[in-house]
């Protein structure tokens, strides 16, 4: 009998213990952002007690998944170009920094996303709003070149609906990011059968369905991803080696198997050699190419390196590596190192919230405040631009026939 008590006792004792992890909200053991528990650990008030109104903590399972982003691991990278600085430009020197995870798009943004994004616009916005998002298609325009059949060709035709669109301004992909963030979100609400599936797109962050906004990378983002040195792990905390380009060794052609000696990215390779000679071109492209053409990173990310360059946040300044913090850098306008410093005459009317030019005879600097960098080399490019580390800048009004752009996201409820 005194054994059958004992076991009463224990069994009667471990239910006390439970109920009153309960009671605090320790459901299951200690609380987390999935399994919170009933009751707040704070306070001992009961969450989701509707009829008395109390605080309602919604269902969370993790942050969406979100369409066409990769995960990108964060951690500790050396920043800067590892190539020979041929153009003396000093303006991105090696410096170690911290990445926090985030999410990014697996390809560059295509015609057929482009063309999808001005459909909605047409059907729900002003006249004036789509006209903004039209691309330049005139970029591919040359005064002593015949590439006009790309001006009506290449962003509406159905053969070029999977090659990254250009022609498009910094501005107007910081504006597809708005729109997808609405769009993604509100489908989101709809398959969750929520009441915020009729909403104009701001639902809640609370409510646990939602995914953060999609936006431009961060240079420090892009490169980290672009480096992908994740592919270079050896045992704890070290890698065998740096890279030069997205992938491993020094040169630009696939060493291995059957496409033993064709290169691995869209690039110019030489003075007029744009895609090799007829019977074996061997990057097969003599402008941009399919966005899933050559194989992908460490990360699953293609054409970091060659197609298109991408536009990235940043304000572009040549001493950002020595201004910039080092856990998460980035440089969003001239807080450290002013645009005047740089002998520029663009200035910003204060009444109409335009930049003019002030004097029309003086040498103007091209750093300025809207001076924003893009990253990586595009088909036009030789392969020194291929280097994740090397960059470049251009007005963000300003579009281009070799500038495309791909999203990125933070990942949530992270500290990682």
């Amino acid at each position: 009998m005194k054994n059958y008590f004992k076991v009463f006792f224990f069994l009667a004792v471990g239910s006390i213990a439970l109920s009153s992890c309960n009671l605090f909200g320790k459901k299951g053991g200690i609380p987390t952002a999935q399994n919170p528990g009933q009751i707040s650990t704070a306070t001992g008030l009961a969450y989701n007690d509707e009829a008395n109104g109390g605080f309602m903590v919604n269902p969370y399972q993790g942050q969406p998944d979100a369409p066409n982003m990769v995960f990108i691991e964060g951690g500790r990278t050396v920043m800067g170009s590892f190539e020979e600085d041929v153009m003396s430009y000093r303006d991105n020197i090696e410096r170690t920094v911290s990445v926090a995870s985030f999410y990014m798009d697996e390809t560059e943004i295509a015609n057929i996303h482009w063309l999808e994004y001005l459909h909605y616009l047409a059907r729900d916005s002003s006249q004036e709003v789509y006209q903004a998002a039209l691309p330049d298609t005139t970029v591919w325009v040359g005064k002593l070149a015949f590439n006009d059949p790309y001006v009506d060709q290449y962003l509406r035709y159905p053969g070029f609906r999977f090659f990254p669109v250009v022609g498009v301004s910094w501005t107007q992909a910081s504006n597809y990011a708005v729109w997808r963030t609405r769009a993604v979100n509100i489908q989101l609400a709809q398959n969750a059968g929520t009441e915020y599936a009729e909403t104009d797109g701001r639902i809640p962050l609370e409510s646990g369905i939602v995914i953060p906004a999609y936006r431009l990378p961060t240079e420090a983002e892009w490169e980290y991803a672009a480096q992908a040195m994740i592919g270079t792990q050896w045992l704890e905390e070290m890698q065998t080696h740096q890279r030069l380009y997205p992938w491993d060794g020094h040169a630009v052609r696939n060493p291995y198997g059957k496409q033993m000696g064709f290169m691995l990215a869209n690039f110019k390779r030489g003075r007029g050699d744009y895609a090799g000679i007829a019977g074996r071109l061997n990057d097969g492209a003599l402008i941009t190419s399919y966005i899933y053409e050559f194989p992908p990173n460490d990360y699953g990310l293609y054409n970091m390196a060659g197609n298109v360059s991408e536009w990235v946040q940043d304000v572009y300044r040549p001493l950002s590596y020595q201004d910039v913090d080092d856990l998460n850098p980035m440089r969003r306008d001239g807080f450290l190192d002013e645009s005047s410093k740089y002998n520029n005459s663009i200035q910003k009317n204060q009444e109409t919230g335009e930049w003019v030019k002030q004097n029309e005879n003086s040498f103007t600097s091209l750093i300025t405040d809207r001076a924003r960098v893009y990253k990586g080399g595009s088909w036009k490019d030789v392969a020194y631009w291929m280097s994740p580390g090397t960059r470049r800048f251009l007005d963000q009004d300003s579009a281009t026939a070799t500038i495309g752009f791909r999203c990125a996201m933070i990942r949530a409820g992270s500290n990682y």
